[in-house]
């Protein structure tokens, strides 16, 4: 790096601390679970033009996404508990690997969610034999994918350390 007068460009790089990630995002997770709504409501529309009935949602998928939930909040609650509570330290690559799981269950549980939500919406005032089945099942899918977003913010926030005194 060549040294030089310092300018407004410098000043800017000093606040980026290398090493350090952000949580995930708000807007990030929104977006998700409106590209999530659009993508779930637009489904039943589709299918019914081109295989003339839409998709069934049958118990085993809202079970499998609680499932999912369960094992993230179940791992958030062994980070948290060595990070925050038994002082230890994560292996490197084992925190890392935390933290993208955790983010990337964020995220795919928010469109995960949105899409079980738009789906339930598409059903809403439909009078057929399975609309209020497919209609229901979809909204309890939906909570549970809302309950991976949770975990997965969880999980993330277990993850985080303390900066040491002499990192600041």
């Amino acid at each position: 790096m060549i040294d030089g007068p310092a300018g407004p460009e410098d000043d800017e790089k000093e606040t980026v601390q290398p090493g350090r990630l952000r949580p995930t995002s708000a807007g990030a997770i929104t977006t998700w679970a409106v590209i999530g709504l659009v993508g779930g409501w637009l489904l039943h529309p589709l299918a019914e033009r081109v295989r003339d009935t839409a998709p069934i949602v049958t118990w085993a998928q809202p079970l499998a996404l609680v499932l999912v939930a369960a094992i993230l909040g179940a791992t958030a609650y062994v980070t948290w508990r060595t990070v925050h509570v038994q002082h230890h330290r994560l292996e490197p690559q084992q925190a890392v690997n935390r933290l993208v799981l955790a983010r990337a269950c964020a995220l795919v549980g928010a469109l995960v969610a949105g899409g079980y939500f738009g789906y339930a919406l598409s059903w809403v005032g439909v009078g057929t034999e399975l609309g209020d089945q497919r209609m229901w099942r979809s909204v309890v899918a939906g909570v549970a994918g809302v309950a991976i977003v949770i975990t997965a913010l969880l999980l993330e926030r277990a993850c985080r350390v303390r900066s040491d005194p002499e990192d600041a």
